[in-house]
């Protein structure tokens, strides 16, 4: 890896093209190194992962709009023109960036695939849904998608590491767009000028707040990485015609890095792979046992190990967790939203509630993507007595850690105090997820393979089910024109019809 400089010129002082980040990008995504077994077997479970999720909320109402929208824009009914749509036949097919815009907001509705946290926030495996439906459209072949996919991941995990856009109160798919971008130009095999078009077009347009994830949550939060997606492909659509974009999209006197992040004085480091370095990144990116924000896994894993010491839940005082700035700023009381301490709040709302998760976690021992968020279940009393005592704080230890370049010290967690109305108290720590990597019981290809078959039962057949992960599974042996394969489709006439709308 090398890092790369990144600071705003005056107009009347040119940056030369070979010193912008968008073009050094581009290179990445141009340059024609293979693909390591290991980045192909973990391509493989984030599409695995991918499907579960998104299988499991294809009739949610944010997923149905975003479908029946899709499914405004029809291609030719015939495999391999045109991109699939999570749920419907694999005939059925659309235009590409409409596929990602419902493929993309499935995948997301749930808050439960992966996800990769320093600088800034991301869950990479939003790469996945644009790239996959370009490749279907043009009659790629397995290894083209893995390409793709690989440097979705690589670009997006690297502008991660470097660039914070939430202290700027800038939403995360800012760096997401141009990653879709890279990957979409690698899979195409197109030329680095081409893509260096694409990525910029594509941070122009994708540079939108953090309004989508505060107060009120509303279906945006899943829309968000989907429209991405959309604009991504319209921006390569658009410079394969010979089109530009604004130029330099970073470093220029009116980027966004000058009006939107750090300001004309700004100076960032982006790692990036030098030519011919294989494409590792996605190795660094983590996926969710549970359905909701990443800083909640961990403390979910551990209200399940603190509960066995607590024999009545009316005995607590107050719950005190000590965490990460993210945590505490973002999901926690820092944040100052009364609609996180509220029943009638969103379910968009509530997976970003930390004191919300961890009463639930804490009384039911369990943890599941639909029940734990029910109204019923969110409106119990004793829940809702027990979820105001739930404070956090942030300890600079912890947000020390949660910035940690070092795998050893890095750690997503907190340390959790239970004060007891008889004066003693329960304390205990965990340091990241049981699923992590660095957890208790890292995620392992039969670990997505349970999570698809648990997440999609009652919802599509065994024959699907089965079929599906066979194909999947043989992804680097698919032919070109075969990625339709890659698709998961429901019974006939199971799939929820949207509202009608313009298209």
């Amino acid at each position: 890896m090398k890092l790369h400089d990144v600071k705003v010129y005056p107009s009347k002082v040119p940056l030369k093209r070979e010193d912008q980040l968008a073009w050094k990008i581009s290179g990445v995504a141009a340059d024609k190194v293979a693909v390591e077994k290991p980045v192909t077997e973990m391509i493989i479970n984030r599409i695995i992962d991918n499907a579960s999720v998104a299988v499991a909320s294809v009739n949610r109402r944010p997923v149905i709009s975003a479908r029946g929208m899709a499914l405004g824009h029809p291609r030719a009914g015939k495999l391999g023109d045109g991109a699939t749509v999570f749920g419907a036949a694999a005939k059925q097919t659309v235009s590409p960036e409409w596929a990602a815009w419902a493929n993309g907001t499935a995948v997301r509705e749930l808050d439960m695939h992966d996800t990769f946290l320093a600088a800034d926030y991301s869950h990479p495996g939003d790469n996945i849904p644009p790239v996959l439906a370009v490749a279907q459209t043009v009659g790629k072949s397995g290894r083209d998608l893995i390409r793709g996919i690989a440097t979705g991941y690589e670009i997006h995990i690297d502008l991660v590491r470097a660039i914070c856009l939430h202290e700027h109160k800038i939403d995360h798919i800012a760096h997401l767009c141009p990653a879709q971008a890279a990957g979409i130009g690698t899979l195409l095999n197109l030329k680095q000028d081409v893509i260096y078009q694409a990525v910029q077009q594509a941070v122009h347009t994708s540079f939108t707040t953090r309004q989508s994830r505060k107060g009120e949550i509303s279906s945006w939060k899943a829309y968000a990485p989907a429209h991405a997606g959309k604009l991504a492909i319209e921006a390569v659509d658009r410079v394969m015609r010979g089109e530009g974009a604004p130029s330099p999209i970073y470093e220029g006197e009116d980027s966004v890095v000058a009006w939107m992040l750090n300001g004309p004085k700004a100076h960032y480091q982006v790692p990036l792979p030098q030519l011919g370095e294989p494409k590792r990144s996605i190795l660094d990116s983590y996926t969710k046992e549970h359905s909701a924000e990443y800083q909640s896994q961990a403390l979910i894993d551990l209200a399940f190990r603190m509960r066995e010491k607590i024999k009545d839940f009316e005995a607590i005082q107050k719950i005190v967790i000590h965490t990460s700035h993210h945590t505490h700023y973002v999901i926690g009381t820092g944040a100052n939203d009364p609609q996180k301490m509220d029943p009638k709040a969103s379910r968009e709302t509530l997976d970003h509630s930390i004191m919300y998760i961890f009463a639930v976690a804490l009384q039911d021992g369990t943890w599941h993507h639909v029940n734990s968020y029910a109204p019923n279940r969110a409106g119990r009393v004793d829940t809702l007595r027990l979820w105001h005592k739930i404070e956090t704080t942030e300890d600079k230890e912890w947000t020390r850690r949660y910035r940690a370049t070092d795998p050893n010290e890095l750690a997503f967690g907190a340390r959790i105090e239970i004060f007891l109305k008889d004066g003693s108290k329960i304390v205990d720590e965990m340091r990241v997820a049981n699923a992590h990597p660095l957890g208790a019981k890292p995620f392992t290809r039969p670990d997505y393979i349970r999570k698809f078959e648990i997440l999609t039962d009652g919802i599509i057949t065994t024959r699907e089910s089965n079929r599906f992960l066979e194909a999947v599974q043989n992804l680097p042996s698919l032919k070109a024109g075969e990625l339709h394969q890659v698709h998961v489709a429901l019974p006939a006439a199971s799939l929820t019809v949207a509202k009608p709308g313009i298209f």
